[in-house]
């Protein structure tokens, strides 16, 4: 996908789990004590015969659409939840979706998961022309949302120079990069970059090898995440982010949301099903 004359990646979204409705017509029906009212048999009778199996294979429900629709009565629909698996998003578009506040979040660590851009680099001083090493492993490793091979050529040397940089200024780099049961590959593989890089990579990691790097991170870094919203929360984000208004990346995140989002929760949310 091609915008602003950059080719991107869009993120790949997977739904890994979902409440159902039960929970929250049966919050509803508590409120109002109308369990007879309700067209599910299993809510109608709940409190005399709770199966909570049929409770959570509801895929409609009459009150909670009277609710969000002609009351807008939200908060009960806050009892739905659903968790998504996000895969290749951005550093830049995590910034915009922190600004959601409900909902938990989960995301890959660049703390305890760049040892693999250490180690390239690590490697590379092992090389004749250190840069090409580096460059070429690192379009191996799949690291950003954006697949412009000039543009991450562009990415790559910059966060090479930061590394060389904090090398050059730094006589203790090896030792703060490289686990201290790594270190003797670095002398048994000396002047075979590609078997040094193997060596790292399949050697034990330093603990926590980002504290000191993870300055040469960008926007452009791909991410994964597990986030869970409840409904309610989601429909603001859908609102807010599938929208003509909202930065590109985070469209494309709420789109590819909104597809695996089940039409059950859409009739509750978006205007689209009303």
């Amino acid at each position: 996908m091609e915008m602003y004359h950059i080719e991107y990646e869009k993120p790949k979204v997977t739904l890994l789990q979902q409440s159902g409705l039960g929970v929250a017509e049966i919050a509803a029906r508590t409120c109002y004590d109308s369990f007879e009212n309700s067209e599910n048999e299993c809510v109608k009778n709940a409190m005399n015969d709770l199966d909570t199996d049929a409770i959570n294979d509801i895929d409609d429900s009459d009150l909670l659409s009277n609710l969000a629709w002609v009351h807008h009565h939200h908060s009960i629909i806050e009892h739905a939840t659903l968790s998504f698996l996000v895969q290749g998003t951005s550093r830049g578009v995590l910034q915009e979706h922190a600004r959601h506040r409900l909902q938990a979040i989960s995301v890959r660590s660049t703390r305890y998961t760049m040892s693999s851009v250490i180690n390239a680099f690590v490697a590379s001083l092992e090389n004749k022309d250190g840069f090409d090493f580096f460059l070429e492993t690192l379009l191996t490793l799949n690291l950003f949302v954006i697949v412009d091979k000039a543009y991450l050529v562009i990415e790559i040397r910059a966060i090479y120079d930061k590394l060389f940089f904090q090398y050059q200024k730094n006589d203790d780099f090896i030792n703060a990069a490289v686990a201290k049961s790594s270190l003797p590959f670095i002398e048994e593989n000396k002047g075979n970059a590609a078997a040094l890089f193997t060596a790292l990579q399949n050697g034990k990691k330093k603990r926590n090898v980002g504290d000191g790097f993870k300055h040469i991170v960008s926007d452009n870094w791909k991410v994964d995440m597990v986030v869970t919203f409840n409904i309610r929360s989601l429909k603001n984000y859908f609102d807010l982010r599938d929208s003509g208004a909202a930065w590109f990346q985070i469209q494309w995140l709420a789109e590819e949301m909104k597809k695996v989002t089940p039409v059950k929760y859409l009739k509750l949310i978006d205007k689209k099903y009303k």
